[in-house]
């Protein structure tokens, strides 16, 4: 199993989760965050100045077998991606091990 972690833009948040179910990814989990980036960007919106690198992005978790592993990152892709500075990262680790609280089922049953 795969823990894939992306950290995306707050606006494309409901375009992804729409990308993951259309996918059959119905669970994940995620929070607000503010980061800063590499590459420092200023822009000026309807009379405002922003620093991309302090607007706030959603991070996702999405635990999933390791054979979805490219059909999610690729969904995750296409559908977060603007082309502008800021567009957010995707992050994949191993899973050692997934337990279900609730029954105490282990590995890809848990998912």
């Amino acid at each position: 199993m795969k823990k894939i972690e992306a950290t995306i833009r707050s606006s494309k948040f409901d375009e992804v989760q729409d990308a993951l179910h259309n996918i059959g990814v119905d669970y994940f989990t995620y929070m607000e965050v503010k980061g800063v980036g590499k590459q420092k960007s200023e822009v000026f919106y309807r009379g405002a100045h922003y620093d991309m690198g302090s607007i706030p992005r959603i991070m996702m978790d999405i635990v999933v077998p390791e054979e979805k592993v490219d059909q999610v990152v690729e969904c995750i892709l296409k559908a977060a991606k603007t082309g502008e500075i800021g567009d957010g990262k995707i992050f994949i680790y191993d899973v050692e091990k997934v337990i279900r609280i609730r029954s105490g089922e282990v590995g890809k049953a848990a998912l």
